[in-house]
């Protein structure tokens, strides 16, 4: 199993990490993506994968919420290191209009400059998307033709925006959202529909704890020896067994992210 997005620079990790990491491969899960929401969070996940080399990956990127910090400096440090050996794909980078953390405008600037930066240097892109579907597309669809690849990151959109995104062959991330009987019921129908070679799994770990668990982790930590049970969900949810859908998912991973 791949857990395409992980956030093990989050303080949460910061005391057990080596046990964490041991749990992930008792799990089965062979290999991770740590995910770079800002320019300092890049530089930890990049630290990262020199401390687990060929078990984590990076991400390199600067989430819409951080957009208000974007500037020439930090356009320039992200450019240099999503170049280094480990980072895989641009990212977290996209448009959340749910809080506005950072002005609207300040995140076209940076989601725009983002994309522009992976097609520069042809690596594919970790995308987030709330609150803003009409926004995003007509700037992913000038940008796609010429991105490597593309990844919905954490996706709970609606039927419609699935759709969006497949007319732009863009690959889809599930997590423990699908698991969740309270606001998961929409996503769990959706998961049917997204072709078998476009489907990844992620945990967004210390996020979005799976509630299939039959324990609930101290402090509601979720972490990524946990992605057996949001495939299982998956699996369920298309009426299909966890052991193909867990090679399945790992291979898109592999060939997406060129690891």
């Amino acid at each position: 199993m791949i857990d395409i997005g992980v956030n093990l620079t989050s303080g949460r990790f910061h005391k057990d990490l080596t046990q964490v990491m041991d749990r992930a491969r008792e799990a089965g899960v062979v290999a991770q993506i740590v995910t770079g929401t800002s320019v300092r969070a890049s530089e930890e996940a990049l630290e990262l994968t020199q401390a687990y080399p060929n078990e984590l990956y990076a991400t390199a990127g600067v989430h819409p919420h951080d957009a208000k910090s974007w500037n020439d400096e930090s356009a320039a440090n992200l450019s240099a290191l999503a170049r280094a050996p480990g980072v895989v794909a641009l990212g977290e980078c996209g448009l959340d209009f749910n809080r506005n953390f950072s002005p609207p405008e300040d995140q076209l600037v940076c989601f725009e400059a983002q994309l522009a930066l992976a097609v520069e240097l042809q690596k594919p892109v970790f995308l987030h998307q709330r609150d803003a579907h009409e926004a995003f597309m007509p700037i992913l669809q000038r940008y796609r033709p010429q991105l490597t690849g593309a990844v919905v990151h954490c996706f709970t959109g609606t039927r419609a925006e699935l759709e969006d995104y497949m007319a732009l062959d863009c690959a889809i991330g599930v997590t423990g959202w699908v698991c969740d009987e309270r606001r998961g019921g929409e996503l769990r129908e959706l998961v049917k529909h997204i072709p078998a070679h476009r489907l990844m799994v992620e945990t967004d770990a210390p996020y979005l704890t799976p509630r299939n668990l039959p324990t609930k982790p101290k402090g509601n930590r979720n972490e990524p020896a946990f992605l057996p049970y949001v495939i299982e969900k998956v699996a369920e949810c298309r009426g299909e067994s966890a052991e193909p859908l867990a090679r399945q998912t790992a291979e898109n991973a592999r060939a997406f992210f060129q690891l």
